[in-house]
């Protein structure tokens, strides 16, 4: 329960400014040099709606496991992002909880670091269960609690 709240609240906190300034959001995705410019303003457009969406239902309990399954979905595509950055050596703003022009200030190792021990979380989460030990060993069990 204590890491649905703490991934939901992340989300939903890293969705506001992003709401509220899509322009900048759109800038900072154009800054990872990985997406076509096409989809760029769309993306700036729906991902933040989507980070909020998802992080309220998983915190209120509505259909928890498919937030999550969403959130680490997202999770797993930033991490792949900010990899690529890292290999590239290209430190940048990841636009995840940046208010203003500089950003958070972290190191693009640092937020892959976060990235990935959220992404551990939210497995843990998913695939663990109190009253069942492995719930993805259990037939259709994933299929019948998302």
């Amino acid at each position: 329960m204590f890491i649905r709240w703490l991934i939901g609240i992340t989300f939903i906190y890293a969705s506001y400014h992003k709401i509220v300034e899509p322009a900048h959001f759109a800038k900072i995705i154009y800054g990872y040099y990985l997406f076509p410019e096409c989809i760029i303003n769309l993306t700036a457009i729906i991902l933040p709606y989507l980070e909020l969406l998802s992080g309220v239902a998983l915190i209120l309990g509505i259909y928890p496991r498919s937030a999550l399954l969403i959130l680490e979905s997202m999770l797993f595509i930033f991490i792949v992002a900010l990899s690529i950055n890292l290999i590239r050596g290209h430190n940048f703003d990841c636009g995840c909880f940046s208010f203003g022009e500089r950003g958070y200030g972290y190191s693009v190792l640092g937020l892959l670091v976060r990235d990935v021990i959220y992404f551990i979380l939210g497995l843990q989460s998913l695939f663990f269960n109190k009253h069942r030990k492995w719930c993805i060993l259990q037939s259709g069990c994933i299929l019948k609690n998302i």
